[in-house]
């Protein structure tokens, strides 16, 4: 009786602990051809991510009671198109370039502890500043149709995500403000060295979401020592979405500065939107990118496109982008090269599935 009594008990405990905590398996497979005109050169070929990365993920959750959860993210970067992995940036500099042929979790690496306070989280994320660019596109800032905005901005070594970071981020009952504080780690010796910060920033992310509108601001600053080309990077950010019916109407200004006197500084914007009709969606898209660089130059997008869901899954889609150059600009779409002041295309044609 005692022998049944404990398996009993033994059944029982561990069906409550496996009750409060939970492990999941996810990811997008996202595989699209991708042709790019110019001037100087085309190119054809197949790439990954043409409506956002894909990805293989890990994600759980365990309630430590009293309010109280811990939870973990890992997320490695795929490229669908070769079987290859992404790569990272373990210290948030150039010479911390990691990956790019294994598995690697370079698209997030986190662990946080949650409570009605909000959460605290560590690791490898979205930079704070990132979070706009690609919630108030209408293309998520991937594929040849994303914002001129990002593809041109004055980013440096971390245009997306930051490692060894450390934010919090505030509770989901505040009457729809949000808001998140991040700092992170160059992690280089303390050697009083002209470098030794680099790769150091910090910055904080403020919005409002309520019904139809959500709008957000972003201010970061990542240190680098100055030289001729380099120094401190600014990048602040303000990005808004409407949802009127079956239409969304988002838009964005974002400014970049390298250095901290008379440095070299950037600005854009981007205006678009998406129409759900059947079981599609059409999405439009201009965007510009200038900086003060000799010349002026200048980069202006024109995009458009169209998801067609096959099921809540799977879909089909193409896009296609026209980018024109002024002022010594040479931007290009889709691996093409073009020359300064000459004019860019393309277009994709892909599959996406989630899981």
């Amino acid at each position: 009786m005692n022998k049944h009594l404990l398996c009993s008990l033994a059944i029982t405990a561990c069906g409550a602990a496996s009750a409060q905590s939970s492990v999941t398996l996810f990811g997008v497979v996202d595989t699209y051809l991708q042709v790019g005109s110019g001037s100087v050169a085309d190119r054809s070929q197949l790439a990954s991510g043409g409506t956002g990365g894909s990805r293989l993920g890990f994600r759980g959750v365990e309630d430590l009671g009293g309010g109280l959860s811990a939870s973990f993210w890992l997320e490695a970067g795929l490229l669908t198109d070769n079987g290859s992995g992404g790569t990272t940036s373990t210290n948030n500099q150039t010479s911390g370039s990691a990956g790019g042929g294994g598995l690697t979790f370079s698209r997030r690496s986190t662990v946080s502890l949650s409570n009605s306070v909000g959460e605290l989280r560590l690791g490898r994320d979205y930079s704070v500043a990132y979070y706009n660019r690609f919630e108030f596109d209408p293309f998520g800032n991937s594929g040849v149709a994303a914002s001129q905005a990002y593809a041109s901005a004055l980013t440096g070594p971390i245009p997306t995500r930051v490692s060894n970071g450390i934010m919090y981020f505030l509770p989901s009952n505040l009457g729809g403000v949000y808001g998140v504080v991040q700092y992170y780690l160059g992690e280089n010796l303390r050697n009083a060295a002209a470098t030794e910060k680099d790769g150091n920033g910090g910055g904080l992310r403020l919005g409002y979401k309520a019904g139809p509108l959500n709008v957000a601001f972003s201010t970061t600053r990542t240190q680098y020592a100055s030289t001729a080309a380099t120094g401190d990077i600014t990048s602040t950010n303000l990005g808004g979405r409407y949802d009127i019916g079956a239409f969304t109407a988002m838009g964005g200004y974002y400014r970049e500065k390298v250095g901290t006197l008379a440095g070299l500084t950037g600005k854009g914007y981007q205006l678009g939107g998406i129409y759900r009709v059947g079981a599609g969606e059409i999405k439009a898209q201009w965007s510009t990118y200038k900086t003060t660089a000799a010349g002026t130059p200048q980069s202006d997008k024109v995009s458009l496109g169209y998801v067609h869901y096959l099921s809540k899954r799977t879909s089909l889609y193409g896009a296609y982008g026209h980018v024109k150059n002024r002022g010594g600009a040479a931007a290009a779409l889709n691996g093409a090269v073009t020359g300064a002041n000459q004019a860019s295309s393309g277009f994709d044609l892909g599959v996406r599935h989630t899981f």
